[in-house]
């Protein structure tokens, strides 16, 4: 193998001029160091479209000094990005995680340039794009120019993230430790029932999906007495390991990829990506394969775990914006929810708490105007809070509704209730704390 070139990331990114469109890329491996050294170009450049899903690190963004010159057009929002794409400088593409690789390659999003970060070349030339595979395997098969980081931190991961030195039109060397996410403190009492009413639908056998955040924290918590559980997620957290440490997940009984753990990309803490390095039992593959419905619905039980920031009375799930403010996106959401709903035995779940942090129902009469729909009241089958579990696959609107209110917080009932009534006009018994099958009529 030739000894790679490295350059400095300011000589890197001079290649990037104005009106090009720059793939940054997310999660744990947002090259940072690349951003930076491309952001202090902001005075000769105009027009240059920024592209990514969730990007984590100390970058900004929303820097008004930026304004003229980078244009942030986002896949999936995050916390440091929110400012810019609510504003006049940025924008939001409402799509499924699994369709944009397609997106990438169809050049319908042609790529002008990539900025990825990745481990350090092996023996053969090969680096890996280490926590996360998802979207940047097409952005780096697509682009026309690809820029690397090369940071000795990030893990090796197996999978589909090899990309041979050949490939790479510059490369920077960097160290810097990967950002850390930790849902594992501070959680609330009611994020622990969450975890154990989620958990009491998980059969052993099944295949899991779950996300980042206090609740499939908890929820993966209380499988440790579980059996043969695979796993079968577009992300991973730290939640997993002593759960494949111990043998309860060992994905002996998925029909794809058995004996791996599969996922797209990771984000969680140091002990994660020590985990994942060189594991051949974790594969970290492409997104447009991992959540692509029809070979998520091959393997057995796919119980799949997601979450709302908002839950109307007929089933329709808001979970990328409030209101009109885009807080994140559609992501995988559909994907897994769809998927799981085919695969024999599935469980498509979304779990949220009653209410927010400053006490305002999360189960509504209505949605808020401009509110995204990204799990149609059509695909929705279980959901969970605090108090309870019911599944409306099947249900009338006035099934689902008595339900869902049965799901509320008791500070809210009464309400729901009155919204109910002016909806439906239907009679309603207060009081009744389980919901039958059969369709209630009004009383004479």
């Amino acid at each position: 193998m030739n000894t790679p070139k490295y350059i400095t990331a300011e000589e890197a990114v001079k290649a990037i001029q104005s009106e090009n469109r720059v793939f940054i890329h997310g999660s744990a491996a947002t090259p940072a160091h690349l951003v930076h050294a491309l952001q202090r170009r902001h005075w000769e450049l105009k027009n240059v479209e920024f592209v990514s899903i969730t990007t984590l690190g100390d970058v900004d963004f929303n820097n008004p000094e930026h304004h003229k010159s980078f244009y942030f057009n986002s896949l999936f929002v995050s916390a440091n990005t929110r400012g810019v794409v609510n504003s006049d400088y940025g924008d939001y593409v409402p799509i499924f995680l699994s369709q944009i690789p397609q997106l990438i390659k169809s050049h319908k999003l042609p790529i002008d340039v990539a900025l990825i970060q990745v481990s350090r070349p092996d023996s053969h030339g090969y680096c890996s794009l280490g926590t996360s595979v998802d979207i940047a395997r097409a952005a780096v098969d697509s682009a026309r120019h690809v820029i690397a980081m090369v940071n000795p931190r990030m893990p090796r991961t197996t999978g589909d993230g090899f990309v041979h030195i050949s490939r790479i039109n510059a490369m920077v060397w960097h160290e810097a430790a990967l950002p850390e996410v930790d849902y594992a403190v501070n959680v609330k009492s009611s994020t622990v029932q969450i975890g154990e009413n989620v958990a009491s639908l998980i059969e052993d056998g099944a295949t899991l999906q779950v996300g980042i955040g206090a609740i499939p924290d908890q929820v993966l918590r209380n499988l440790k007495n579980h059996k043969n559980l695979g796993l079968h997620t577009e992300m991973l957290s730290d939640g997993v390991i002593p759960l494949i440490e111990n043998g309860v997940i060992n994905n002996s009984l998925k029909k794809l990829n058995r004996g791996k753990s599969v996922t797209s990309f990771l984000v969680g803490t140091q002990k994660l990506y020590d985990f994942v390095h060189d594991n051949p039992a974790i594969s970290v593959k492409d997104i447009g394969y991992v959540n692509d419905t029809s070979i998520i619905r091959q393997n057995p039980k796919v119980t799949a775990i997601n979450s709302a920031l908002e839950l109307d009375l007929t089933g329709q799930v808001c979970a990328d914006s409030l209101g009109t403010y885009q807080y994140s996106g559609i992501g995988g959401q559909m994907d897994f929810i769809h998927g799981a709903s085919l695969s024999e035995g599935g469980k498509p779940i979304i779990a949220l708490p009653s209410v927010t942090s400053s006490g305002v129902s999360r189960i509504v009469p209505f949605l808020k105007e401009g509110a995204g729909v990204v799990t149609t009241r059509g695909h929705i089958h279980w959901v969970v809070t605090e108090f309870g579990v019911v599944d409306l696959f099947g249900k009338s609107l006035k099934q689902r509704a008595r339900a869902l209110i049965n799901l509320a917080h008791p500070d809210h009932r009464e309400s729901l209730e009155k919204a109910f009534c002016d909806r439906f006009g239907s009679f309603y018994r207060p009081g009744v704390s389980s919901i039958s099958d059969r369709v209630y009529h009004p009383l004479g």
